[in-house]
């Protein structure tokens, strides 16, 4: 069987990883940022460097490909990230998937199918994530973008032409489906599973539903010495008051698996000896059954007006992002782990509890996963980290399931 360069990759990783780098070790590469477009032109040497025929389509995804005609049978993942992440996250799809592709040219393989190395734009979120592959399939329009901004209030519209890329155009980011015969996705397991199991591969199965909602309670600012507590409307209670009564909603009606978190929390006119008259924050729920996660949306709603309404505050819910659920397809499932065994390794069947590309991917082709794992389970955190045989591991199961894929 055909086999990764582990020495190149490696390299590649760890060049990537000094891009947009934190004082904690981390790395901060947000969609359309400097860091990201820095991190774009690195990779975008690469496949110069490669000789790889590449482009980058109306949504700033970059794509290379070896072979000719089609179906194409397409690997990758996003090179953004979330602040103060991990170097692993997203870029090992991204660089494994070019791997394979200077692999196969190393070894004079002809497979009788095209195969695509694709970075994302936007998996992480600024802009509500996704943009990439959700353009790819055709549900990214230009009414979408309009809608869309960062937490800061930037529009999507506006990031997108300071770098050059024209928002009325996303609609030429649409592949057919009939040009894709299938999309497969490495990807750190982001968990302690496999660690915990001593099992170097994961099998994908499912994909979780996921949420992102803005809720922003509306009081009135006030002095905070002179402002008696009966009488304030104090945006703050508000929102802490949801966060708590959101989690109980999630222990008490979701499936027993579901998991929410606010994230974010921003609290204006933000003095210590201010009423807060605003208070900002994030709800990110996540179920991997879709039925389960609508329920749970439609009853947030609900508290937050409830909650709103018991301090005297007005209330504005807005949802800035909702994934289905995704089942991957069975046949890669089965080529992967054919494929991992011929090669030595031991394959746990799982679920993944973090969105990725392949969830969006799968609404148009056949969609597969490879995990591989992450130490002591730590993700979105500069101690992220995958061990350089697991990722050499993840990287040789890729490229043969993209082989054999290709010439089936």
């Amino acid at each position: 069987m055909v086999r990764i360069n582990l020495a190149r990759l490696r390299k590649d990783l760890q060049e990537l990883g000094e891009i947009g780098t934190t004082p904690e070790g981390g790395v901060w590469r947000s969609s359309f940022s400097e860091a990201d477009m820095e991190a774009r032109r690195w990779y975008v040497k690469r496949l110069e460097e490669a000789g790889l025929q590449h482009w980058v389509d109306a949504a700033g995804n970059i794509y290379a490909r070896v072979g000719e005609g089609g179906p194409a049978v397409i690997a990758g993942s996003h090179l953004d990230s979330v602040p103060n992440g991990g170097r692993f996250d997203g870029v090992l799809g991204v660089m494994a998937a070019l791997e394979c592709l200077r692999s196969i040219k190393d070894h004079g393989v002809q497979p009788r199918l095209p195969i695509e190395a694709v970075a994302f734009t936007d998996e992480e979120g600024r802009f509500g994530g996704f943009v990439g592959s959700f353009a790819v399939i055709g549900t990214m329009t230009y009414e979408e973008i309009l809608r869309r901004r960062d937490l800061r209030g930037m529009p999507l519209a506006d990031a997108m032409r300071q770098v050059e890329l024209d928002p009325t155009n996303i609609g030429a980011a649409r592949r057919d489906p009939k040009d894709i015969k299938a999309y497969v996705e490495l990807h750190i397991e982001q968990g302690p599973i496999l660690e915990s199991m001593e099992v170097p591969i994961g099998v994908v199965q499912g994909i979780v539903a996921g949420s992102r909602t803005w809720i922003t309670f509306h009081g009135r600012a006030d002095h905070a010495g002179t402002t008696p507590m009966a009488m304030r409307q104090d945006a703050f209670l508000g929102a802490a008051e949801f966060g708590l009564r959101a989690r109980e909603l999630v222990l008490m009606e979701g499936s027993g698996t579901t998991v929410g978190t606010v994230g974010v929390m921003d609290l204006k006119p933000g003095a210590s000896n201010i009423v807060p008259d605003t208070a900002f924050l994030t709800l990110d729920l996540r179920d991997i059954s879709g039925e389960v996660l609508q329920r749970l949306l439609e009853r947030v709603g609900v508290l937050a007006h409830e909650t709103a309404e018991k301090w005297g505050l007005a209330v504005t819910v807005e949802r800035m992002r909702l994934s289905e659920a995704a089942r991957m397809s069975p046949h890669i499932q089965a080529v992967i782990d054919e494929v991992a065994r011929d090669l030595g390794h031991k394959t746990h069947w799982m679920n993944s509890g973090a969105g990725h590309d392949a969830q969006v991917m799968a609404k148009i082709t056949e969609a597969g996963m490879i995990f591989v794992p992450s130490r002591q389970g730590r993700s979105h955190s500069p101690a992220e980290f995958t061990d350089w045989d697991h990722v050499e591991n993840g990287a040789n199961v890729l490229l043969n399931t993209l082989l054999r894929l290709a010439t089936s």
